[in-house]
């Protein structure tokens, strides 16, 4: 309870700041009246800071795509893309959408963004690891504009949040169906960038492998980029040559599948089915699942409820098979009892009952990082700069 004294009480209040109170002296019935004034600059600001106060509906939205290359890559701005469709289709008029492909990391990135919030963009979708400082730097300009980077792990409690797929889940039962699939031992990999998305998923691709094939060895080529058909058909023409017989990859473009079938062996698309350029090579693809996430954001920012829904332990969304966010094209071009056993094991994911970064896992120098029966929490996903024990590839500097 606040106890007047025969004073007046000038009031100045600055959201995020301390009440300010001067005092002067006063009668009694300028008190009362201040009574007044101070009940109804609390009851304002209350009301400010309650969820209907969290931003101010729409009737139309705009909202920026920036990708890291060309829609038509069949990899992972394709799927980015089609979920900009997706918000189209669900909210019609209410909605208008843009997009800048191929923007590079750095400087570039950075007057994107600036040109995007410059334009009167109401949210802007960052779908790169590369891109996250830059668009942190912007949403401190723009404190009222809403940034969503994808797969990063930095943001703030205002107006930047980050988004994610646990694609690394779908990688593991493509591991589980490479060990039983190869002939030769050996399965190989094309890599984009160091960074621990790329690096978890080269990890539980192999971890799979292992469990059903403990002989399986891995070779890794990292081609630094995201999309370059002619390099990542050059890198799975050496890792057949190496011996390899069953590829996967982390870039986007379906070359190293159109490899594998000229050459007679199999692999796994990337993050769209791709079926349709290695009929006979592709077992079963990654599927990206942008859609559901990139529609609920906006609708929030059109109904004023837009907030960053960032855990401070779990982060911000990570995308999983039981919402149907983390997808698998159909298993194809293998046995039953393969088959099977791949479906088995997505199950048992999409449930909750199998985790593939369970302890005890050692990194390649032997050192262990989970105990035993301890889960790998978002923290360690999101750092894995480490590859798991058995890989004897080298991780570029």
């Amino acid at each position: 309870m606040t106890k007047f004294s025969n004073t007046i009480n000038t009031i100045s209040y600055t959201p995020g700041e301390a009440f300010i109170v001067k005092e002067h002296p006063t009668t009694s019935k300028e008190i009362k009246k201040m009574k007044l004034l101070l009940s109804v600059i609390v009851a304002t600001v209350m009301a400010m800071m309650s969820p209907a106060f969290a931003g101010e509906a729409k009737d139309k939205v705009k909202v920026g795509f920036v990708y890291v290359g060309p829609t038509g890559d069949h990899g992972w701005t394709y799927r980015h893309d089609i979920g900009r469709q997706q918000v189209e289709e669900a909210y019609g008029d209410r909605v208008e959408t843009i997009y800048i492909e191929s923007v590079k990391y750095g400087p570039d990135a950075t007057r994107v963004f600036r040109q995007m919030a410059l334009q009167g963009v109401d949210i802007i979708f960052a779908t790169s690891f590369g891109y996250m400082d830059s668009m942190r730097e912007v949403a401190e300009e723009f404190p009222d504009i809403k940034f969503e980077h994808a797969t990063g792990y930095k943001s703030n409690n205002t107006n930047f949040a980050n988004y994610g797929l646990r694609l690394y889940q779908a990688r593991h039962v493509q591991g589980i169906i490479a060990g039983m699939m190869t002939k030769t031992n050996k399965i190989c990999y094309v890599a984009a960038y160091p960074i621990p998305e790329v690096i978890r998923e080269i990890n539980t691709f192999y971890l799979g492998a292992k469990k059903m094939n403990p002989k399986v060895d891995i070779d890794v080529v990292w081609v630094m980029t995201w999309y370059d058909p002619g390099r990542e058909a050059d890198a799975a023409k050496a890792l057949f040559s190496q011996g390899c017989d069953v590829i996967a990859q982390h870039t986007d473009s379906p070359a190293p599948m159109q490899i594998a079938q000229q050459q007679g062996h199999v692999g796994f698309g990337q993050a769209s089915d791709q079926i349709r350029f290695a009929p006979k090579a592709q077992l079963t693809a990654t599927i990206d699942n942008w859609g559901p996430y990139y529609i609920r954001k906006v609708g929030q920012v059109l109904e004023g409820t837009w907030k960053p829904e960032c855990d401070p332990v779990d982060g911000c969304y990570f995308g999983h098979m039981n919402d149907g966010s983390v997808g698998m094209a159909p298993f194809t071009n293998m046995p039953d009892n393969v088959k099977a056993k791949a479906q088995e094991i997505k199950d048992a994911i999409t449930a909750g009952e199998y985790f593939a970064f369970t302890g005890p896992l050692k990194d390649q120098n032997g050192k262990l990082m989970l105990k035993d029966g301890e889960i790998a929490d978002r923290a360690h996903l999101d750092s894995m700069m480490y590859y798991v024990e058995g890989i004897d590839a080298v991780l570029p500097n």
